[in-house]
């Protein structure tokens, strides 16, 4: 029984290894189109960050693929009668569906594994690698378009010479204020911050219109600028289950002390008959930070929870569709796969989703709503695995 079950594990293993393979190759030029749409990096950036794409696609390929594998195993084991052989030797069913169930266990760990430390890890230096190579993109941007423009930040210039910014106008004008205008002779891009995403630019012999301060000269002006970057709010799934533990830690805090703060605002406004106050004043400002901080709160908390039931997706994908392609006892896998998946696709990820919108909005716990997939598909799978069980 040992040998047929190390039989089986290694059947889908390979399967499973060519089918994961054909997958993440096809949707890695998707991912790569989509970065480079983004972020407009070069051919030599592309081929920098290619590894580090590879590793946010497999969340969504490993689910599916262990479906497909399981089917094409049992469905050409039972198609060949080899399921019918094995139960006449006495081998039951659950000792033939085992190695599955094991692997499909041990995928669900490793996929947790994945979107908790390496998806991060990978995120860190595909960002690191992209902002490096700003430099090189504001350079071709100002060479090309002689200008840019990022928020209320902009920089033109007459033309640009290797890594020099010939005759550039600097402006920067900030909401409500007046702006900050430097024309120099020249500039270049010196530092790089990481951490706010900026680069310092330089300017030589420059003219300075400076709010309430009129115009100056001066020899050197240094002043940062954003990177194009898109969006620079760091994605929840491109945290660790650690680090989102301590946000939700520090805004449960932050949310306390909001509490506190308001009512001891409204306790005083009452106290003194300052009723504009409770409508208008700081009260209002207190209710919109509260908000905020629970539409975070929520978000965070619904991450966690989502992300150990796309894990264990895995394990339930699997226990449908190894005694489903068992029961049909047939070769034709894609008809197992898809009788199988499409049910998946209308009904499981829609219901993920779901419940992702309404835990995030606070409407439902997602200690259980993030579940509801998981639970519905292994109560069909347990249906199943019990007919296989009993024919």
């Amino acid at each position: 029984m040992r040998l047929l079950q190390r039989y089986i594990l290694c059947e889908l293993l390979r399967v499973f290894g060519f089918v994961l393979s054909i997958l993440t190759v096809l949707l890695v030029f998707l991912g790569v189109f989509r970065e480079v749409s983004e972020t407009s990096l070069g051919p030599l950036q592309v081929l920098q960050v290619l590894p580090y794409i590879i590793p946010s696609l497999l969340p969504y390929t490993i689910p599916a693929t262990l479906l497909l594998s399981v089917c094409v195993v049992y469905g050409r084991m039972a198609g060949d009668q080899e399921v019918t052989a094995a139960k006449a030797a006495g081998i039951s069913i659950m000792s033939l569906l085992a190695p599955s169930f094991m692997f499909g266990a041990v995928m669900a760990v490793c996929s947790l594994l994945l979107t908790d430390q390496v998806i991060p890890w990978a995120e860190s230096n595909f960002q690191r690698i992209v902002t490096a190579a700003m430099k090189d993109i504001l350079l071709d941007t100002l060479r090309m378009q002689h200008q840019i423009t990022v928020g209320s930040y902009s920089i033109s210039v007459r033309e640009v010479r290797g890594d020099k910014l010939i005759w550039p106008t600097f402006r920067f004008a900030p909401h409500g204020k007046r702006p900050i205008t430097a024309r120099a002779q020249e500039a270049e891009l010196i530092k790089f911050d990481f951490e706010h995403q900026q680069i310092i630019v330089r300017f030589r012999r420059t003219q300075l219109d400076l709010p309430n301060q009129g115009r100056q000269w001066a020899e050197e002006f240094e002043h940062p600028f954003p990177l194009q970057m898109g969006n620079q709010i760091p994605k929840a799934r491109h945290t660790s289950v650690e680090e989102l533990q301590s946000v939700l830690t520090a805004l449960d805090a932050q949310q306390k002390d909001l509490h506190a703060k308001r009512e001891l605002e409204a306790a005083f406004a009452l106290a003194t008959g300052d009723f504009a106050v409770l409508q208008n004043g700081q009260i209002k400002t207190f209710d919109m930070h509260l908000r905020g901080n629970r539409y975070r709160y929520n978000g965070a908390r619904t991450e966690v929870q989502l992300r150990f039931a796309m894990a264990c997706s895995c394990f339930f994908f699997v226990l449908v569709g190894s005694p489903f392609a068992v029961l049909q006892a047939k070769r034709q896998f894609l008809t197992n796969f898809f009788v199988c998946f499409v049910p998946i696709l209308l009904i499981y990820y829609p219901l993920v989703l779901l419940a992702k919108n309404l835990s995030a909005s606070g409407t439902t716990n997602p200690i259980w709503a993030m579940w509801v997939g998981n639970a519905l598909t292994g109560v069909i799978g347990l249906f199943v695995l019990k007919r296989v069980a009993q024919h």
